[in-house]
């Protein structure tokens, strides 16, 4: 278990296996998972053991004290069980924001992010106890390992650390952590953690209970209460992990899950996929090569994310989700972006009211921050997780306790934010969770998942499979665009032919190109059977993770 491997991005190869497949954001997390699936354990195993090794090599994207959420198929029972453990608000309490951020992914929220209790380890250890078939000690053992020795830092990781850590440069404990020598871990050098080792240590043989109400959970409280945070240990359980079975709906012959309120996912991808379906885009061509299609897709999804604003904790608000959902209301929003087209040649405008030579010129970044890790798993049980780890939403911004870092959650109460949360009623906070299962025939087809903005390029990735036809890594490879912008302006992965770009201004359209392969708009991981019945696996091309299979 010595040799550290590095991920790599770029193009990859998909996996195939005819017993079980996985996917992660790292090629230790993929081998870690894998060994479990070859011991007998299931995907839950497997995504446990990824989640804790993922929390303990990639710092930069996830950690113990972040969230936890999940869709699973469960094969003896037929049925999706849908997991959020969110970080949750403290009721009562007002926001506390002890560090106040002027650059870097953390910006959404001037003022800075907000301490949330950590919902991480609640729904590992739910995971566990409801669905787990290994010793918990068992799947904390790669982490232990990985912390004492130290990963090898590849250049991917050090690239978003760079912008990442500077939320820690603001603590004593963060610059501990994430600055050992006075300066950031360097791409090449193993970066061994031994205050994290220890308490993993303490967590295998104490079980997930140790940062609930155990030594680290009182660590973590009163290191809240000596920078302001007045929160009780009473607070680590007040919100249990919540189980469901997913929101559902239809398009065409398949089936979709995804999670409910109040995350946002469901609404805004059925939404997207409605519209561009009314709109008939399956025979317009793809949006990476067709004007129209791509002129529908940033309209739509400019218009699903302005909507799903309304989306809240359904134990605090009402639910619209089943009229944002409805084929009538998608048929509406059709007939106007339809008939809201231009009848003249725009291309002047364009030229007249933006940068001499920018028009298809420059470059820019999506603006997000990295975001989380992502993990995908089939066993050969014919089990199947799709879940998201992150570091978002959870614990208190730039604090290190137990060599655990938190950056709390960005979340604020507005319509546009895609983290929400409101201080009384006890209501989780709204996010935007990639999770997503596939169905035909009542059975699972494809499961994926991404980090990043996964209510903007789930929906692009999903109308590439299901309208266009694309297999799901060239989905994935597709270019990139976020939705339009209030100035008529849309920025997208450069890799547009000059006639898109062209026709797009005619239509009053600015292409404001970003990367080719921008990595802050996510890198999907993704599990399929195809019509053999052969499980493939995915990673993208955005990041540096890796598929494998028994």
């Amino acid at each position: 278990m010595s040799e550290t491997k590095v991920g790599r991005i770029g193009p990859k190869s998909t996996a195939r296996s005819q017993e079980a497949v996985c996917s992660s954001a790292h090629p230790l997390v993929t081998d870690a998972m894998l060994d479990i699936l070859r011991e007998g354990g299931n995907a839950i195993d497997a995504a446990i053991v990824g989640c804790l090794l993922n929390a303990t090599i990639q710092q930069d994207m996830t950690g113990h004290a972040g969230t936890v959420t999940m869709l699973f198929w469960n094969a003896e029972q037929g049925r999706c069980h849908e997991l959020n453990s969110m970080g949750t608000i403290v009721p009562g309490l007002a926001p506390f924001r002890p560090v106040a951020i002027s650059s870097g992914p953390y910006t959404a929220i001037p003022e800075g992010p907000c301490a949330v209790i950590p919902g991480f380890m609640p729904g590992l250890k739910t995971m566990h106890e409801r669905f787990g078939s290994r010793p918990w000690d068992r799947l904390c053992a790669p982490s232990i390992h990985w912390a004492e020795e130290g990963h090898e830092v590849d250049s991917f990781e050090h690239l978003v650390l760079g912008h990442s850590a500077e939320l820690y440069m603001n603590t004593a404990s963060g610059r501990r952590h994430f600055t050992p020598d006075g300066h950031l871990p360097q791409a090449g050098r193993r970066w061994p953690k031994p205050e994290l080792a220890r308490t993993l240590t303490k967590l295998a043989a104490e079980g997930p209970d140790l940062f609930i109400d155990g030594e680290w959970a009182r660590l973590f409280v009163e290191r809240a209460n000596e920078v302001g945070w007045p929160i009780e240990m009473r607070h680590m359980r007040q919100d249990e992990p919540r189980w469901g079975d997913g929101l559902r709906y239809r398009h065409g012959d398949v089936e979709i899950v995804q999670q409910a309120p109040p995350e946002r996912q469901a609404v805004m991808s059925a939404m997207v996929l409605g519209i561009l379906h009314e709109l008939g885009v399956a025979g317009l061509g793809h949006y990476a090569e067709s004007p129209e299609s791509l002129y529908y897709m940033a309209h739509a999804l400019r218009r699903a994310a302005y909507e799903t604003g309304f989306i809240n904790d359904p134990e605090v608000f009402e639910d619209p989700s089943s009229v944002l959902m409805s084929r009538e209301y998608h048929r509406a929003l059709a007939a106007v972006l339809r008939m809201s087209r231009t009848k003249v040649d725009l291309t002047e405008h364009v030229r007249l009211t933006s940068t001499p030579g920018a028009l298809g010129e420059g470059t820019r970044r999506s603006g997000e921050s990295a975001g989380s890790c992502e993990l995908s798993v089939v066993d050969a049980q014919g089990n199947w997780v799709q879940l998201v780890n992150t570091v978002q939403g959870g614990g208190v911004p730039g604090q290190v306790v137990g060599g655990v870092p938190m950056i709390g959650s960005t979340m604020t109460s507005s319509l546009t934010a895609m983290l929400g949360g409101w201080l009384t009623g006890g209501g989780r906070i709204r996010s935007v969770i990639g999770n997503t299962l596939l169905l035909r025939d009542g059975s699972p087809w494809l499961a994926l998942g991404t980090p990043g903005i996964p209510h903007i390029t789930v929906p692009q990735v999903m109308t590439s499979i299901l309208e266009h036809g694309l297999d799901p890594y060239a989905a994935d490879d597709a270019p990139r665009m976020l939705p339009l912008a209030d100035d008529y302006s849309v920025t997208v992965e450069s890799r547009l032919a000059p006639e898109v770009v062209a026709e797009v201004a005619r239509m009053g359209i600015l292409v404001r190109p970003m990367a080719p392969y921008q990595y802050q708009m996510g890198s999907f991981h993704m599990t399929w059977r195809d019509e053999t019945g052969t499980l493939h696996a995915s990673a993208g091309p955005r990041r540096a993770g890796q598929a494998a299979g028994l």
